[in-house]
């Protein structure tokens, strides 16, 4: 079973991704924070397929919580998903294999995820 991780400061949204990945067959990891979200690769390295990430998060961005992932797992996959699509022009969000903007209809993030983990 692939194993998802979302790391995102807004808890329904988290559920609600959760819930929607889970129907789909995938395990599925919520970190909170930045930092939490990191504690938990820390923990399993291995153990995760690919990361889900928000950008605009208290305390550690998730630019920068990107940055540290590809440090430490060069080949994980990572989709950006905001609520702001003025961080696609920044350098730093290239490092993710792609971007979605948040919406209620994750069609779009579904078919993202299965083309890095399938």
């Amino acid at each position: 079973m692939k194993k998802i991780l979302i790391i995102d400061d807004d808890q329904s949204i988290r559920e609600f991704f959760k819930d929607e990945l889970e129907e789909d067959g995938y395990a599925v990891a919520l970190a909170a924070t930045g930092q939490e979200g990191l504690e938990q690769l820390d923990a399993d390295p291995a153990g995760f397929h690919l990361v889900m990430l928000d950008i605009k998060m208290p305390g550690m961005g998730g630019l920068e919580v990107l940055s540290r992932i590809k440090e430490l797992r060069r080949d994980l996959p990572v989709i950006l998903v905001s609520a702001y699509d003025t961080y696609k022009m920044d350098f730093s969000s290239w490092a993710a294999e792609d971007y979605i903007i948040k919406s209620s209809d994750i069609r779009e993030l579904k078919e993202k995820i299965r083309r890095y983990i399938s």
